[in-house]
């Protein structure tokens, strides 16, 4: 077939009414025509799809386009008859057709008539559909989400491992095209490996969304009332609000609406009828706001998604790119913003442990990136883009100010004596660790791994102990992204040291590190990725609320936490509450205790909003479901009742533990629980007056000291269950 130009831009006038191509699409095209494999990364909304559908319709024969989603199949069949006249030009085969379906596909193909024939990987592993396609021309196989063939991908699916041997038997010398849209070196290798093109031509396009701008946040308590703040200050624009499990989405949904935000709930265990309404308010406008899974998104085409918030942070750098990559597809502002705890992390490493060992391997070490993403403090553009395998200019890119670290640069210090120390201890130790190895080789501490390589019989062994883990974690991250480092694509996460790296050990010269942030539990408010973002409680008021609550609990004979906790203060600090009704909306204040201790507080703060001329946020008061209410009144009926504390766990479908967290909401709240009728099962009496004398005498009531303070002789749970008490009878 000739190429010349009038040939693939006449087509694509003809069929898509387009005059020109976009970025990569003419080259990938011409080389797909020509009978070469290709393989083809694109990012979501690149237009990928043309890729492999117009040289079909130009060719003789029918192409064949695996595809994992029935769904999309279906769209894009209904695309490509929206351009010809032919019906049969396109169909799908998999199982959702019956037997007269099946035959008038078939007799489609052989007159010809089919050009795009879209299959499932498992309807190609079906015999009779084999032995169909060996007696039929098929002019190419177009593999669509071809990192599901890798382990390391996103989203694998094992049954796409076998389809080079497929396509073998389909005939000989058929031409592969491999597509999409995010894939990292490790999943590009694996891809080519599996698909057997190690010849192919490989087209990569930019993972750059210079548009977008990419924010992490610390997660708190009170993270339902900071994106309530962050929707209304974008109010009128589109959003998505990303969480990892279906009862929180339901329940996320239920708060905005409560709280005056149009919103509706998207996931997998709706049924049909109720998804496909929800999905075509949010297209059509008639809601702000989808608060979904995972499930919402696979080709959703709305163009003007002004914000992707995550409520969980995300299992993987890709699925992280692929979700906020719906924001902002029409070129204007796109905000993609995170919520982040360490917790969270925990709580999905610990979802993993019941996987087999490889997969959980994989887990972790997707995790990770996750972690080091939301970690890190250099350019989250740069770092992600690097995570794809693709230089980034942090001075002059496009969108190079487009993320939060950017815009509030953290200081820097002078790190060239430990970075020839890191690359020492990689070097030293035959460049055959995973970083966790490393770390632990430089800070001294010994493991099995480290004791069987005799790595801790070096000199180099504990070089660097006077910094922590996170420190050297930092600097191999940074330097990893300035070509010092490579991961080894074989044995993933194995560090090796480039050519730049070993030109370092040579002649050191300056390097210098941004501290990475910190998010954890003492530190909870301490570092908002973007201080202006407003999460944060105002320090001066929160220093002189804590001296107003030592007094008053001097003056009442009780330890200050009894009081007001903590993050009631910081919440006072945010929200500035003036009155004794306002206070009830305060995190962890309840009627009982504002009508106790709120008095001398809420006059405080007025006086102080006055003198400060400080501007209230008065529409932050962030109203409950009321969800809860109904479990918190069960339990306090049946603890009046006197009802063993495992039978009131039991029949809420709760622990011990989760069931002693309500409890405390209560409890701190300033209600009253008796619960001397289960603790004097559990402690005698010497031990409970010993316990009630601690916490009398304590600075805080966290759990960690009163533990250390006894050295083992409690248990966590008897010391909680006391603490309640001591709550309920001195403060309440």
């Amino acid at each position: 077939m000739s190429l010349n130009e009038i040939d693939i831009h006449g087509a694509l006038k003809k069929y898509f009414g387009f005059s020109q191509f976009k970025g990569l699409q003419e080259g990938v095209i011409k080389n797909v025509l020509k009978g070469n494999n290709t393989f083809v990364i694109m990012p979501t909304g690149g237009g990928k799809s043309l890729c492999y559908q117009l040289p079909a319709l130009m060719q003789e024969g029918t192409a064949i386009v695996v595809s994992p989603l029935i769904a999309l199949m279906k769209n894009q069949v209904d695309a490509i008859r929206g351009v010809s006249a032919e019906m049969g030009i396109a169909h799908v085969l998999n199982s959702s057709l019956n037997k007269t379906e099946i035959k008038q596909v078939k007799k489609d193909i052989m007159d010809g008539t089919t050009k795009l024939l879209y299959v499932a990987p498992e309807s190609l592993t079906k015999e009779e559909n084999v032995e169909f396609l060996r007696s039929v021309r098929v002019s190419f196989v177009a593999v669509d989400e071809a990192h599901c063939i890798s382990e390391w991908g996103h989203d694998f699916r094992p049954e796409y491992r076998n389809l080079k041997s497929i396509v073998g038997r389909l005939g000989d010398d058929i031409p592969i095209i491999g597509l999409t849209a995010t894939a990292t070196p490790k999943v590009q290798e694996d891809i080519i490996k599996n698909l057997g093109i190690g010849d192919a031509t490989v087209f990569k396009a930019s993972f750059n969304r210079p548009n977008l701008f990419y924010e992490v946040r610390t997660k708190t308590e009170n993270v339902d009332a900071d994106i309530i703040r962050f929707v209304k200050q974008n109010e009128g624009k589109s959003g998505i609000v990303y969480c990892l499990s279906r009862k929180k989405v339901e329940e996320l949904a239920q708060v905005l609406q409560v709280n005056g935000i149009s919103a509706v709930p998207y996931h997998a265990g709706f049924d049909a009828k109720t998804r496909s309404k929800y999905q075509d308010m949010f297209l059509m406008e008639d809601v702000d706001v989808v608060v979904a899974t995972i499930a919402f998104g696979m080709g959703i085409d709305k163009p003007d998604v002004r914000f992707v918030i995550h409520h969980d942070i995300p299992k993987s750098i890709e699925s992280y790119y692929q979700e906020t990559g719906r924001a902002g597809r029409d070129g204007g502002e796109g905000h993609c913003l995170a919520f982040y705890s360490y917790k969270d992390v925990e709580k999905l490493e610990k979802f993993m442990s019941g996987k087999p060992v490889a997969e959980q391997e994989i887990g972790n070490a997707l995790l990770q990136e996750v972690v080091a993403y939301a970690e890190t403090s250099m350019s989250r553009r740069k770092f992600m883009l690097h995570y794809f395998g693709e230089e980034f200019d942090e001075e002059n890119g496009e969108g190079a100010d487009m993320d939060d670290n950017t815009r509030n640069p953290k200081e820097k210090v002078e790190a060239m004596d430990d970075a020839v120390k890191l690359l020492k201890v990689v070097q030293g130790t035959s460049e055959k660790f995973k970083s966790k190895e490393i770390v632990n080789t430089l800070r001294g501490k010994n493991n099995a791994l480290i004791s069987s390589h005799k790595t801790n019989e070096k000199e180099f062994f504990g070089i660097g102990s006077d910094k922590d883990k996170s420190h050297w974690m930092a600097l191999k991250r940074q330097m990893l992204v300035a070509g010092y480092f490579k991961k080894d694509i074989e044995q993933y996460g194995v560090i090796r040291i480039t050519e730049k790296g070993r030109d370092f050990l040579k002649n050191p010269h300056s390097f210098m590190m941004t501290k990475d942030h910190v998010y954890n539990a003492e530190n909870d408010n301490a570092i908002v990725g973007a201080a202006k973002s407003g999460g944060v409680a105002d320090e001066k008021l929160l220093k002189q609320l804590k001296d107003l609550r030592k007094s008053q609990a001097n003056k009442l004979g009780v330890p200050p936490f009894v009081v007001f906790q903590d993050p009631s203060l910081e919440d006072m600090a945010l929200k500035y509450p003036v009155t004794l009704e306002e206070l009830l909306n305060v995190h962890g204040v309840g009627e009982g205790k504002a009508k106790k201790y709120g008095k001398p507080f809420v006059a405080f703060i007025a006086s102080y909003v006055e003198e400060n001329d400080i501007l209230r946020p008065d529409d932050l008061v962030v109203k409950s479901t009321g969800a809860n209410s109904g479990l918190k009144l069960y339990i306090i009926q049946n603890v009046d009742r006197k009802l063993p504390l495992d039978d009131i766990a039991s029949a809420k479908g709760l622990d011990i533990p989760e069931l002693i967290k309500e409890m405390e909401q209560i409890v701190y709240s300033g209600t009253k629980l008796n619960l001397d009728y289960w603790i004097d099962e559990v402690l005698d009496e010497d031990q409970q007056e010993e316990i009630h004398e601690y916490f009398l005498e304590a600075e805080s009531d966290n759990l960690e000291e009163a533990m250390k303070e006894f050295d083992g002789e409690y248990e966590d749970e008897e010391l909680r269950l006391y603490r309640l008490k001591f709550i309920s009878e001195v403060a309440n």
